[in-house]
């Protein structure tokens, strides 16, 4: 049975464009601290390392994850590959580990949509993407109490 206390989630955060990740995060962690959660933090170096470090942290027995990056378009295929295998990845982990999990991965042109949507006074995407978790999370409790 697990132990009764504050939920505990997961911040992943791809840190490869650092001023864009401060938003998302700053956004995130006012989200998850105004609902009381627990929050610890993991940087990876990218978004498609995001999927591989929530499944290696499944053992500690976090009750979500937060998932925080950013892929901005570039002039080859790269962008494609990442912004759609990092969000596969993400979603085959939720349905097939039952994880809580919002994706705040943001797939823009360029660094100026990032910024827009990254910054909590605009359109504040790192806290959406915290209030996405807390919401599986309640969904998770309702079907599989503890």
């Amino acid at each position: 049975m697990k132990k009764q206390g504050p939920l505990r989630v997961l911040m992943v955060e791809a840190r490869f464009y650092n001023d864009i990740l401060d938003a998302l995060a700053e956004g995130a962690v006012a989200a998850l601290e105004a609902a009381g959660v627990e929050t610890e933090r993991l940087a990876v170096p990218g978004a498609l390392e995001i999927p591989a470090a929530i499944r290696l942290a499944m053992a500690a027995g976090y009750d979500g994850y937060v998932a925080l990056g950013c892929v901005i378009r570039g002039e080859t295929s790269h962008y494609d590959i990442v912004a759609n295998e990092s969000a596969r990845a993400l979603q085959t982990l939720a349905i097939e580990h039952e994880l809580a999990i919002g994706n705040g991965i943001l797939t823009v042109e360029n660094h100026a949509q990032a910024l827009d949507r990254a910054l909590p006074d605009r359109k504040n995407k790192g806290a959406e993407a915290a209030e996405a978790c807390l919401t599986m999370i309640a969904i998770k409790r309702r079907f599989y109490p503890v």
